[in-house]
């Protein structure tokens, strides 16, 4: 009997929602995985035996200084996992604890302090033993100036501790994106601890615009392109690339040379978060993936756009979020006005004119693609009245009534539930 009901996830909790025949519905989840029962015997065998490179140990035989660069609180990497044996093997080859840091890759996002930053590291040991600090894109004194790419001529500027070390790893989660096609890898470094200029000039109107610039898009696509093309300025990076489950399980992890570890992850990553449906939907009902990516509305965008290659034009897109930290930063929030002043058109091609973007108005031009093709609504208990009217969405006080009232008005309508969001593609048949 075909499933009618899903549970999605919203923050630290899920929200059940059921559609009432006679609709037809697909519940759209990844496919059930193995995960990986020890995890520790699974970590050492990456670290020991890479790809496309030495083992770790052998690596940091001859260095002095090591910089492992760690996602910020919006991803649910399990560096408590990782973090240990990497630092442990950097000291059997000789580099001492005081000679390693970790550097939380925020991008442009806030710092990662208390509870976030235990969080995030996920061992007290490590952050007790080593140097811990936070990524600021626009401290100058933290940057160093690698030019310009050469085919797109983006600015290249990167943590400097990150580059003056001998020994440069990144931890990553890979699952779907939506503008770089699948996250970690590469995007750890640019955006993660690239300076501002170089953000900016990544999410500048010119990429965002691409339709290549999309969700599980690896060839041709512009962000992936640059990206690569800053590695090979900075140098030879270490990667150690997880994939995880629903429950946040680890499924798997691999390490290596950083972009032939990703792709090899990549393609993993393909088999359980891309699902085939055969046409497209009327209704989509999502979330933002839950605790802690829908922690902002900013965040929430996410689940906006993934799905769109399976949401009917002029169809009905719900989105459930929790929105604990409320819209986001400043500058989104001042991106949202902007659009609801001057209307779409006029919002983009503003944008059209800069080659740098102004600070998170990219995710504003990302939430207009799904707009452009649907009437998409947000359901979020964690938003004011007055950030609720900057959404530029149409509010959804209760899921469950608008999937019911849908349906009684649009009987033959196809209806999807998709309870992890941004982290299943839906693909067109």
């Amino acid at each position: 009997m075909t499933r009618r009901s899903a549970d999605l996830l919203v923050g630290r909790t899920t929200l059940p929602v059921e559609v009432p025949p006679p609709a037809h519905v697909d519940v759209l989840r990844k496919p059930a995985i193995a995960v990986i029962d020890d995890t520790m015997a699974a970590v050492a065998a990456a670290l020991d035996e890479p790809v496309g490179t030495a083992p770790l140990q052998a690596l940091a035989a001859a260095a002095e200084r090591a910089c492992i660069v760690v996602c910020d609180v919006t991803r649910p990497v399990p560096n408590g996992l990782l973090l240990r044996p990497i630092i442990e093997r950097l000291q059997a080859a000789g580099v001492a604890l005081e000679a390693i840091t970790v550097l939380i890759a925020t991008g442009l996002h806030r710092p990662n302090l208390g509870d976030e930053l235990r969080a995030v590291i996920g061992d007290d040991w490590v952050l007790a033993n080593v140097r811990v600090a936070n990524h600021d894109a626009r401290d100058a004194g933290q940057l160093l100036d690698l030019g310009v790419t050469p085919l797109r001529a983006t600015p290249v500027a990167i943590n400097r501790a990150f580059l003056d070390a001998d020994v440069r790893i990144v931890t990553g989660l890979v699952e779907p994106h939506f503008m770089a096609g699948y996250s970690g890898g590469r995007k750890v470094v640019a955006p993660g601890v690239a300076g501002e200029r170089t953000i900016r000039a990544f999410h500048a109107y010119r990429f965002m615009a691409d339709p290549l610039a999309s969700t599980a898009t690896i060839d041709r696509n512009p962000l992936h392109e640059e990206q690569l093309a800053i590695l090979a300025m900075v140098g030879p990076v270490f990667a150690v690339n997880t994939v995880i489950d629903e429950r946040r399980r680890l499924a798997f992890v691999n390490a290596g040379e950083v972009v032939a570890s990703h792709a090899e992850a990549v393609a993993f990553a393909r088999t359980c978060s891309e699902v085939a449906c055969p046409a497209p939907y009327d209704l989509i009902v999502t979330s933002a993936a839950g605790h802690p990516l829908d922690a902002t509305y900013y965040q929430t965008v996410k689940a906006m756009v993934t799905p769109l290659e399976a949401l009917a034009d002029g169809g009905d897109l719900v989105v459930v979020s929790s929105c604990s930290d409320g819209l986001g930063s400043t500058d989104f929030r001042d991106a949202q006005r902007r659009l609801l002043a001057r209307g779409p058109t006029a919002f983009l091609e503003a944008l059209r004119a800069k080659s740098l973007a102004d600070v998170d108005e990219w995710q504003t031009q990302m939430l207009l693609r799904a707009t452009h093709i649907g009437n998409v609504h947000l359901a979020s208990d964690g938003l004011s009245q007055a950030d609720v009217a900057l959404t530029g969405v149409r509010a959804c006080s209760d899921v469950q009534r608008f999937v019911t009232e849908y349906v009684a008005r649009h009987p033959d309508s196809r209806v999807a539930l998709i309870p992890e969001g941004p982290y299943v593609v839906p693909r067109v048949r």
